[in-house]
């Protein structure tokens, strides 16, 4: 009799224990069901010991599945913008190739026309170039696929190669850039990829500023300073150009923005938003004061470095 009810308690155990463990299967089920439906999680029954661990993990799986899908909508929809913006970009000196192409082709042309249509045709595939050259880097920066070097160098060189790299648009201009004397500092930066900004910069400065006419000997001019601080130090780049709309200063370092003064003026909308994403690797910032019809003040700045030169 005694061994008959130790049976019945032991097979009565092993009952229990599978339909336990059945009713866990089940429950695990719906809620890995609840996972991947993206349903509410309802409140489970059992809620002890490991299996409330697992619930537990599955919520977060859940979480970072949400997460990854929510990061890869607007990285869709990033691509669909970056993808809208560069054809918009891309679309017109292609269409003033085609047209120069038509005339080449079609017309009996003097070999001074020649040589303009194909002066001008040149300087649309050095706009095509330059264009798809600084999408590319944009893209690289924004998605950290660029290696980006920075240290504690001289600032004088790095300003002195962006002023050398427009000197030639500037004097054809008539427009004079001014180098107030200054400390050469030591500071935080990459000197290749911190002279592009400064090139951006200047060379805004010389779309906008005034022209020199005919024997009129000077057009406007662009004002360089540097002012060391505690913490950083400011490189500022001051021109007596059109300057900005106030309502507009606050959009001006947008992807492809341009003011509603540009439309006759040569550019694509890159260089500030891009200027902003090389400043950002290397800590530093910029700022812009304007005043509509009288000019504009950027100011870029990069953190002190350890040492003085």
């Amino acid at each position: 009799m005694g061994y008959i009810l130790l049976l019945a308690v032991m097979g009565a155990g092993i009952f229990l224990g599978i339909y336990k463990r059945r009713r866990m299967y089940q429950e695990i089920d719906r809620l890995l069901d609840c996972v991947l439906n993206r349903e509410e999680m309802c409140r489970s029954e059992l809620l002890e010991g490991e299996f409330s661990a697992l619930v537990g993990k599955l919520k977060r799986i859940r979480q970072m599945a949400e997460q990854q899908v929510e990061r890869a909508g607007e990285e869709k929809e990033q691509v669909k913008s970056l993808v809208s913006d560069m054809s918009h970009q891309l679309k017109t000196p292609l269409a003033n190739l085609s047209i120069y192409a038509d005339i080449l082709e079609g017309q009996e042309l003097d070999e001074e026309k020649r040589r303009k249509i194909t002066r001008r045709m040149k300087r649309q595939v050095e706009k095509l170039d330059w264009i798809i050259g600084s999408l590319g880097k944009m893209v690289k920066l924004e998605q950290d696929m660029i290696s980006f070097e920075a240290g504690e160098l001289p600032i004088r060189q790095t300003i002195l190669e962006a002023i050398d790299a427009v000197y030639e648009k500037a004097e054809k201009r008539k427009i004079d850039i001014i180098s107030e004397p200054y400390e050469d500092v030591r500071l935080y930066h990459n000197r290749k990829w911190t002279a592009e900004v400064f090139v951006n910069i200047l060379e805004n400065a010389v779309k906008y500023c005034r022209a020199g006419r005919g024997k009129e000997r000077h057009g406007g001019t662009i004002r360089i300073s540097v002012h060391s601080f505690e913490l950083y130090t400011e490189i500022r780049f001051a021109d007596d150009g059109c300057g900005i709309r106030e309502e507009e200063i606050s959009c001006i370092f947008g992807r492809f923005y341009r003011g509603k003064d540009a439309a006759g003026v040569e550019g694509s909308g890159i260089g500030l938003y891009l200027s902003n994403l090389i400043l950002e690797k290397e800590k530093g910032y910029m700022t812009v004061k304007s005043v509509y019809g009288e000019g504009s003040c950027f100011s870029v700045f990069l953190r002190n470095g350890g040492e003085r030169c």
